[in-house]
This record gives structure tokens, C-alpha cells and sequence, in this order.
């Protein structure tokens, strides 16, 4: 069985390094907070890589640049809710892991400007 091209993707390989440390964190939340912010914080990092990995075995690059869309969407709300969870004192929201955001993000933009660009060149020319 072939490898998914997703895995071969930067992107997608950074996004899951990203679940793997917002997971971490969540593990260290009262129990109170099981069903409520944690999961919704492990939901939303989740479909992170979800939504790449999705869009990149799409038919067109059209596609695939509306999952990376979606993926930069749940990123905020990783970074919306990170910043809840320190103000309720959950955790800290440290600085390297907003820059891990961050530059995830950038890749996730990088990667749709990429991809518009190649589906322009790729467009025949208009008479």
C-alpha cells in the first residue's frame, strides 16, 4: 500500500508534533475541566492535521486550499482557547508555543499562496 502524500507534507508533520503538545498540556488540566475546555482544545488541534490531510488527497488544488483554510481556522481557535486556558490558570501559554503556532501557521498561508499561485500558471489563457 502506497504512503498518503499528506505525510510527506511539512505542514501536516508539524501540525501533529502540535497535537502532541497541546495534548500534554490538556492531560494536565483539573478533571473538571474533562469534558469542557480540554476536549474542545484537543478537538480543535486535532483537526489541524485532519483538515490537511484531508485536502491534500482532494481532486483539485482548489480543494485542498479550502482545507488548509479550514486547518488555519482551527488553529485560531487552538490559540483562542490556549489563552482562555491560562487566564482560568489552567496552564501557562508559553512563549515557544505560540511561536510553534504561529509558524505553523505561516506554513499553512505559505502553502495556499503556493498552491494559488500553481493554480493561475495552471489556468489556460483567456482570450
Amino acid at each position: 500500500m502506497g504512503e498518503f502524500k499528506h505525510k510527506k507534507l511539512k505542514v501536516w508533520q508539524t501540525a501533529r508534533e502540535l497535537v502532541k503538545e497541546v495534548y500534554a498540556i490538556t492531560g494536565q488540566f483539573p478533571t473538571c475541566e474533562r469534558y469542557g475546555l480540554a476536549d474542545q482544545l484537543r478537538r480543535a488541534v486535532v483537526s489541524v492535521p485532519s483538515n490537511i490531510a484531508e485536502g491534500s488527497c482532494r481532486e483539485s488544488t482548489l480543494e485542498f486550499i479550502h482545507f488548509l483554510v479550514i486547518a488555519r481556522g482551527a488553529l485560531s481557535e487552538v490559540d483562542t482557547q490556549l489563552t482562555l486556558a491560562e487566564d482560568l490558570g489552567y496552564t501557562t501559554y508559553s512563549d515557544s508555543l505560540q511561536n510553534d503556532i504561529e509558524n505553523l501557521s505561516r506554513q499553512i498561508s505559505n502553502l495556499v499562496t503556493h498552491l494559488r499561485k500553481k493554480q493561475q500558471l495552471s489556468k489556460p489563457p483567456t482570450l
